[in-house]
């Protein structure tokens, strides 16, 4: 794969990001129940969203927040969905858009980055602890929060 390079989702790429396709099993992980009901409280204006590219191809999308004012820890610097195209899975594009928000984090003064998910078997989970997240708890909702300690 060539080098990936970060770029601010926009018109031009936006279809292409919606259009991402994943592997069987993995649609029922895409929002996890937390995330579907506090959709209505996040502010536009926080949202950090890029996608992957590799040459001109989109190959990936995070969509993260940025809020330090958040009332819930885990929404204030987090994760809030991260898509890679499923020819893609494995080859290091979601590791790319994850240091890339935890990069943005850290100039941002944050000192840790969350991410929620579904618990299950085809879930993110495995790819968020191999990449150094760990448990910190879970939601009501039964979403497990995995955090990132950023350093330096």
């Amino acid at each position: 794969m060539a080098e990936l390079r970060l770029e601010e989702l926009n018109a031009t790429n936006i279809v292409a990001a919606n259009n991402l396709s994943l592997k069987p099993g993995q649609e029922q992980f895409l929002a996890p129940v937390t995330y579907a009901a506090e959709t209505a409280v996040v502010n536009p204006a926080t949202a950090w969203q890029r996608v992957a590219l590799n040459d001109d191809r989109v190959v990936g999308f995070i969509h993260g927040n940025f809020d330090p004012d958040n009332a819930h820890e885990e929404f204030r610097a987090c994760i809030w969905r991260i898509n890679v195209d499923a020819e893609v899975q494995g080859k290091g594009v979601g590791r790319f858009l994850a240091h890339a928000l935890a990069e943005e984090a850290k100039r941002r003064g944050f000192h840790r980055i969350t991410v929620l998910w579904e618990p299950g078997d085809e879930g993110p989970g495995e790819f968020f602890h191999r990449i150094g997240f760990h448990d910190v708890g879970e939601t009501q909702y039964g979403d497990i929060i995995g955090a990132l300690e950023l350093k330096g």
